[in-house]
């Protein structure tokens, strides 16, 4: 099998990759061999996807059974990618987000909600209007009609993840809850704590999507946990086990928090009280063999690389975004004897 990875070396990539060699794969990635080192093992081609004859000179290097995107995020980008290496590529996977639906996070969702109306050809300018979240989302839908209307529909794959969690996460979300955890004491947390929860590890992304890549599987799933999989208990108290701290979580009033200034999906990272955030139906995926490892293994294994030294901060883009994740401690103790006088008077 010879696979073309648009990326990989960056965590979902970073794994693609070492994923298809273990299989015994042949991979070449593609990428500007800037921002961290090629996967052992891959023929790196490097170039950037903005320059026509850098994406023809990659598909020189074809063909390939099958191709995976997994940094388009503007569509005219996308669509000169996906016309340069159509020829040489036997199925497209590209990796899309459950931001493309326009009713997230405040609605349930399926595969047949509406997602934002972006023609294939636009640029990066378009949605500004929208807000970075609607930006986003409306630009990788932008990108999905691209690969669809050059590749073809029965020759590709869209995978619409949600929270992607595990080892070479760069965002801050649970490696931040793995340092608060190790540091022990009393630990700030969202009430209720049986809010269910759908993060799934980056290893169960990667398997599927070699999976459609491997047999051709065409289609457009949501790549979520199923519902029931996990609670914020199980994030929370998962991350005081494998660290072995004394953490005792503190279960504020959702309302509390919010009222007091905490942020929302990044002061308490993955905390969102939106009606429809977790709530993503991705039982077409799980049909066609998507599975989810229990969240003490990504837990468990994230906990393991960072402690190996693993670091979530790639380059100055992606520390910035992880800095922007959680509580300062001293912010977060200040919370903490506010909440305890707050219940007290009550």
């Amino acid at each position: 099998m010879r696979l073309l990875i648009l990326g990989g070396t960056w965590f979902l990539g970073r794994h693609l990759a070492e994923r298809a060699l273990s299989a015994g794969w042949a991979v070449t990635t593609f990428n500007r061999g800037t921002s961290a080192a090629d996967t052992p093992g891959v023929s790196a081609v490097h170039g950037d996807r903005e320059n026509p004859d850098d994406l023809h000179r990659l598909a020189d290097h074809g063909p390939w059974d099958a191709a995976i995107d997994t940094i388009g995020y503007v569509p005219n980008q996308v669509l000169a990618a996906a016309s340069a290496l159509a020829p040489v590529v036997g199925h497209y996977v590209y990796l899309s987000t459950i931001n493309v639906y326009t009713g997230w996070p405040d609605q349930p969702l399926d595969e047949d909600s509406p997602v934002f109306d972006c023609p294939p050809d636009a640029g990066a300018d378009f949605g500004a209007d929208l807000g970075y979240a609607g930006q986003y989302g409306a630009l990788k839908a932008g990108c999905e009609q691209a690969v669809t209307a050059t590749v073809g529909t029965d020759k590709t794959t869209i995978l619409r993840p949600g929270v992607i969690l595990g080892r070479y996460e760069y965002v801050g979300r649970l490696t931040w809850w793995l340092a608060r955890a190790a540091r022990g004491g009393p630990l700030l947390a969202p009430a209720p704590a049986t809010r269910p929860i759908q993060p799934i590890d980056v290893r169960d992304v990667a398997d599927f999507a070699l999976r459609c890549a491997r047999h051709g599987t065409s289609g457009t799933f949501n790549i979520t946990a199923p519902a029931g999989h996990a609670t914020f208990a199980d994030l929370v108290t998962g991350c005081i086990t494998t660290t072995g701290s004394d953490a005792e979580p503190v279960w504020a009033d959702p309302a509390w928090l919010t009222a007091h200034g905490v942020e929302q999906w990044t002061g308490l990272p993955l905390w969102r009280t939106h009606a429809g955030v977790w709530a993503v139906d991705s039982s077409r995926a799980h049909a066609a063999g998507l599975r989810c490892a229990p969240l003490t293994a990504t837990i468990d294994d994230t906990w393991a690389w960072l402690t190996e030294g693993g670091s979530w901060i790639v380059g100055e883009g992606e520390a910035a975004r992880a800095a922007d994740h959680g509580l300062p401690h001293d912010r977060e103790r200040e919370l903490l004897t506010e909440w305890q006088r707050s219940s007290n008077a009550r």
